[in-house]
């Protein structure tokens, strides 16, 4: 009987707990038209930037309380107005591509009273090579012979 009122009393629970959860995904009011951005292979040192457009899908006027990303790397740039009820607006994302290899990046968005939802940037930086080409001897030798 215990063991039979625990599994009760445990289902009981993790049903409320997942009705809970998708009551706040559907009354969630920003809605992100992508979640990720791919920049693809970019050379080192080359800044690269991608436009988020983000929603509002509520009956108010949504304030943007704050956008942060989880390094220096990575820049958001944002209007500071509220974004109307149906209304849109853009939030802009720079990598500045410093260090080669792999990246992916969380941008972290804080809204309505502390919510927040995140998406990404991510790519491949390749490094340059240090040293401009070398001299190339037969170019030489043709401009020498052609004079």
């Amino acid at each position: 009987m215990r063991k039979y009122f625990c599994t009760v009393l445990f289902v009981m629970a993790a049903t409320v707990s997942f009705a809970q959860q998708n009551a706040g995904v559907k009354n969630d009011v920003l809605l992100l038209r992508e979640a990720s951005y791919d920049f693809g292979k970019i050379p080192q040192g080359k800044p690269v930037s991608h436009s988020f457009e983000m929603v509002n899908t509520g009956k108010e006027a949504l304030h943007i309380e704050n956008i942060h990303a989880a390094c220096g790397c990575t820049t958001p740039e944002w209007s500071k107005a509220p974004i109307p009820a149906g209304g849109s607006t853009i939030v802009k994302v720079g990598y500045n591509a410093a260090a080669f290899g792999k990246f992916e990046k969380p941008v972290t968005i804080v809204y309505a009273g502390g919510r927040t939802k995140q998406f990404y940037v991510k790519g491949e930086v390749w490094q340059a090579p240090a040293d401009i080409a070398p001299a190339n001897a037969s170019i030489q030798l043709l401009k020498s012979t052609n004079r």
